[in-house]
C-alpha cells in the first residue's frame, strides 16, 4: 500500500515513515521546495514537492495513495506571524484532508495535540474532553484546537479519518529540536538552573509512530486516541536525565508568577525587539500552570499502543542529541 506522510522531515514524522517502511508500506512524503530533508537520508521514499496552502500541489502529491497520515504541523510557542500558524495547522489540514477524499484515500490518520485534550480538576485527561478554547494558550495550541475540531466535523460528514493525540515523545531525530527536546538541549548544557512545578506526560517518539500505524490498522473512524505513557512531573523528569547522565539535576523552584514575568520580559526583548524566539515562551507558561497528566488506557486496549521504559527514550534522545552536535563539550 502506498501511503502519504505530511511532515515527514520532522520528529514524530521521520519515526512515522521508518515505522511504514518496516511493517512494508510504500511511503511518499509531502515536502516543501527547500526543506531540510535530513531525517530522510538513505531511506526508500518517494517525495513530493508541496505545499498545505498550495491544493493543486496536494492533488498532485496524494494521486494514487491509500492512505494519509498528516503529521505537518507548525509546532512553536512563539511566532513573530501568529496567522501563518493557524493558516498551515488549520487551513492546510483542511486543504490536505479535501484533496485526499477526492483522490480516493481510504483512511486518514490525523496527529493531533494533547492540547486539545480537557484536564478536568486534577485529571488526568481522557478522549472524552476536549479542551476548553479560552484556557488554550498560544497561535499553535489554539489552531490545532480548531483543526481538530474541523477534523470532527468531517468525520461527522464520512471523512474516514482517525486522530490521534501525543503527548510529549522523546527519542532520535528530533532535529529543530522540538520544544519537548529543547528541555533535554537546555538540561545537557546546563542552561536549566530551575523548574516550574508543573505536569507532563512523556513516550517513546517510536511508540508514537507505531500508534500512528496501529490507528491506521485498527482505529475506529471519527474516534481520538491519546498516544502517551508515563505521567511525571518536571522534576521527576529532570532528575531521571540526571540519574542517566550524572549530571546534578537544578533544585530551585521558580514560583509561576516569577516565571510568567521572566516570559513577558523575554518575549518583549528577545522576540519584539530583536525578532528571535524567545527562550521563555509566555504560552509555555501559562501551559505549565496546570498538570498535563493523562490516561492512555483507550490507545493501549484499542489499538495495542505499546509502552516502552521512558529510559530508553531518555537515553536515546541524550544519545542522538550528543551525536549531532546539539551538546557543547
Amino acid at each position: 500500500m502506498l501511503a502519504m506522510v505530511t511532515g515527514g522531515t520532522g520528529f514524530i514524522g521521520a519515526n512515522l515513515v521508518r515505522a511504514l517502511l518496516a511493517r512494508g508500506f510504500r511511503v511518499r512524503v509531502l515536502v516543501r521546495e527547500g526543506s531540510d530533508c535530513r531525517n530522510l537520508d538513505g531511506l526508500d521514499v518517494e517525495t513530493a514537492v508541496g505545499d498545505l496552502l498550495d491544493r493543486a500541489s496536494l492533488d498532485r502529491a496524494v494521486s494514487g495513495c491509500r492512505a494519509l497520515f498528516h503529521a505537518a504541523a507548525v509546532y512553536v510557542f512563539w511566532t513573530s506571524d501568529p496567522a501563518s500558524v493557524y493558516a498551515i495547522n488549520v487551513h492546510g489540514t483542511e486543504n490536505i484532508l479535501d484533496a485526499a477524499i477526492r483522490a480516493g484515500v481510504r483512511k486518514v490518520v490525523y496527529t493531533s495535540s494533547e492540547t486539545t485534550i480537557g484536564i478536568e480538576g486534577e485529571g488526568p485527561g481522557t478522549e472524552q474532553h476536549i479542551a476548553d478554547p479560552d484556557s488554550v494558550a498560544g497561535a499553535y495550541k489554539r489552531s490545532k484546537l480548531l483543526a481538530e475540531q474541523r477534523v470532527l466535523e468531517l468525520c461527522s460528514q464520512g471523512y474516514p479519518i482517525v486522530i490521534v493525540n501525543p503527548t510529549m515523545p522523546l527519542g532520535p531525530w528530533d532535529i529543530k529540536p522540538t520544544p519537548t527536546g529543547q528541555v533535554v538541549v537546555d538540561f545537557l548544557n546546563h542552561r536549566m538552573p530551575a523548574f516550574v512545578n508543573t505536569g507532563l506526560n512523556i513516550i517513546d517518539v517510536r511508540d508514537v509512530a507505531l500508534g500512528h500505524v496501529l490507528a491506521l490498522e485498527r482505529g475506529r473512524i471519527g474516534e481520538r486516541y491519546i498516544l502517551g505513557h508515563r505521567n511525571l512531573t518536571l522534576r521527576e523528569l529532570l532528575e531521571r536525565l540526571a540519574r542517566i547522565t550524572g549530571r546534578r539535576a537544578p533544585s530551585v523552584r521558580i514560583p509561576h508568577g516569577v516565571a510568567l514575568a521572566a516570559a513577558y520580559v523575554d518575549e518583549t526583548l528577545r522576540g519584539k525587539l530583536l525578532g528571535i524566539p524567545p527562550r521563555i515562551p509566555i504560552a509555555a507558561v501559562r501551559t505549565a500552570r496546570k498538570f498535563r497528566h493523562f490516561d492512555c488506557a483507550k490507545a493501549i486496549q484499542e489499538l495495542g499502543l505499546p509502552q516502552t521504559p521512558i529510559e530508553h527514550a531518555l537515553e536515546d534522545s541524550i544519545a542522538w542529541f550528543t551525536r549531532h552536535g546539539y551538546v557543547r563539550s
